[in-house]
Formats: C-alpha cells, structure tokens, sequence
C-alpha cells in the first residue's frame, strides 16, 4: 500500500470574516477568529478567504460581541478570541472538552481582566465552532449565533441565551413577537459576568458543501435566516457573502457592529448531503444552557415553508416561574438598566404565574 493511500480522506475549509461597525455606533466592539491550529500563533484577521485542511490539526471560527462602554466591550470581544486562540492550541484531541474548556478558560481572562480599573462590568458574547475532520463542534455563551446551511435550506444551530428567548420558551411570549420585543438584546450570561459560565455544546455531522455561518446580532437582529441564505446562495465566494450581508445589514439602518465568518467545506472526507436527510439529523445537543428558574432554552425544529428552517418551543406546560433573572446588563448603550432589567423579569414571572393557573 502506497504512503499516500494511508492518509486519512481530506476535509477542507475555507472561510472568510468581516466586521463593520455599522452606521449608529462609533466603535467596533466585535472580534472574530480564524485560525488552522497549526498557524493559531498568526493572531491577524485574514483580509482574503483562507483555505485549511482540518484533519490531523483543526479549524477554529468565533464570533465574539463586546459589552460594556467604553473600549471595555472592545477589549472583552478581543481578549475571548486570543484566549480562545492560545488554549485552543493545546488541544490534543477529545474536541468537545477541549472546545468546552477552552471557552471556559476565556471566560475566566475576561473575568480577571474586568476587575481592572475601567473595565469593570465588561463581557462579551462568543459563538465558536472547531472543524476538525467531518465534525463541527459548537460551544456558545450570549447571543451570537451560528447557522448551517445545506440543500438550499437553513438552519439556526446555536440557541440565544436571551431575555426574549426565556420568555418564548416559556410560553409567554410568541416566537414572531420576539424580533420586536424591547428587550430582545438582553442575554443571560455573558463571558466575565461571572467566574463560571454554563457552555452550551452542540456537535455536528458535516457533508460536503456544507456552509457555515457565524455572527453578532448586528447582522441576525436587522437580516432573517432566509435572507442570509439567499445573500450567500447568490455569492460566488465566502468574501462575496460577507460584504453582501453587511450591506443588507447596514441598508436597515446599521443599528449595531456587524459580524460575519463563512466557512464552506469539501473534500473526499466527507459524505454528500442526503436529500431525505434533515439537518437535525446530524446535529447533536451536548449540553444545553439553563436559564435562571429552571427553564432549558430548548433546540425543537420546525419549517417555515421558505427553505428556513427555525426553532420553537416545546408547547408544554408553562414553565414554574422565576423570581430572579440573572440578566447581564452592561452599558446603556446597548442594554437597560440592572433595575429596569429585573423589573421587568418580574412582569414576565407575573405572566408565568396567570399561565401557570389556567
């Protein structure tokens, strides 16, 4: 047997990233990453679509959003991408722990360094997924979503741990009220609110000519999922779709940074995409994250009937309700008062109460 017939079938990524600080604020407090793990020291973001082959050394995509005022919510997103970068590195294998713990330790940077004068109460967001042979492995913490986008369909895979998405889940607010909500940019949890964060896991079976997306809500707050997949169906290129979609983004008024990586992947080393097959068929939930009160922020599939593919909530019982939500509350500039926050929460523990009695 020759030595090239030994090598394992390859998998090959290429991707791209934009960031745009949007037409209402003056400073980008987003940060992503690209990084091939054999070249994660090479920190700069690339300014034209990179090709990786991620078989013996894996791929790392993020997007982080940053909070807190200032250059506070800057230095946040940026510090959970190099952190994520550098232990990332060290990883030798068993990717969902060492996904896992890899955000958990960049939360923890983000968490000392916010105890420094003029950082205090800064925090960040981070979506990442690590692609390492025909598996991605998918750890989120905050608002920042990834999507999958097969058979000219699309699928949102991350689940917000948000203010707006409690209250669907538990049965108190309708999934088509929640992009108009006024507290939808409130998240949970957030990277540095706390020495300890709850790590949502997923893990992903890839097919070939799967694409990949990842962003901040400045683009997934003002852009639908159908309109991503249009914008990235019609480009020719990764690069093309970013700056297609941040232009949508800012033609709606641009109201926050905007993020986007790409990434599509090929090679022998993956299966064709099925036609019977749904997506939730190859997408796993490891671990999922447990709002204040007791209510799971749930991953249940539903269509559309547009190709989108989003999620729902289970029509249970409602669920028991929560006297205190541990509501992040950075800034003014993006998210209300703690006060305002939690009073709130308790109108919405008021509604659980009239739903639970009926």
């Amino acid at each position: 047997m020759s030595e090239t017939s030994d090598r394992p079938a390859r998998v090959i990524v290429s991707a791209f990233g934009l960031s745009d600080p949007g037409r209402v604020r003056k400073n980008n407090e987003d940060a992503f990453l690209i990084a091939h793990l054999a070249d994660a020291a090479e920190g700069a973001a690339p300014t034209e679509v990179v090709t990786f082959e991620a078989g013996e050394s894996a791929v790392v995509l993020a997007v982080s959003d940053g909070m807190g005022g200032a250059d506070a919510g800057e230095v946040a997103s940026a510090l959970v991408v190099q952190s994520l970068r550098e232990a990332m590195r060290t990883a030798q294998g068993g990717w969902d722990e060492a996904t896992r713990q890899a955000v958990e330790r960049a939360n923890r940077d983000v968490w000392s360094a916010a105890k420094e004068p003029g950082k205090k109460g800064m925090g960040a967001t981070v979506t990442a997924v690590c692609v390492h042979g025909n598996v991605a492995h998918i750890a989120e913490v905050g608002d920042s979503r990834a999507y999958l986008m097969r058979n000219g369909r699309i699928r949102q895979i991350t689940r917000d741990q948000s203010f707006v998405q409690f209250l669907v889940d538990s049965g108190a607010l309708k999934p088509e009220e929640a992009a108009k909500y006024p507290m939808k940019n409130v998240v949970l949890q957030a990277m540095g609110q706390k020495e300890d964060v709850q790590v949502a896991l997923g893990r992903l079976e890839l097919r070939r000519g799967d694409r990949l997306l990842l962003c901040s809500d400045g683009l997934s707050g003002m852009v639908t999922a159908d309109e991503m997949r249009g914008a990235v169906d019609r480009a020719s290129t990764p690069d093309a779709a970013c700056r297609a979609l941040v232009d949508l983004a800012n033609e709606r008024g641009g109201e926050d940074n905007i993020t986007v990586v790409i990434a599509e992947v090929a090679g022998e080393g993956l299966e064709l995409p099925r036609e019977a097959e749904s997506l939730t068929q190859t997408f796993q939930v490891l671990a999922e994250y447990k709002a204040a009160g007791g209510a799971e922020l749930r991953d249940d599939e539903t269509d559309d009937g547009d190709g989108a593919e989003v999620v729902a909530p289970t029509r249970s019982a409602p669920a028991r309700p929560a006297a205190k939500l541990a509501v992040v509350a950075p800034a003014p500039s993006r998210f209300p008062t703690i006060a305002l926050a939690l009073a709130l929460g308790l109108l919405a523990a008021a509604v659980f109460l009239v739903l639970a009695r009926r």
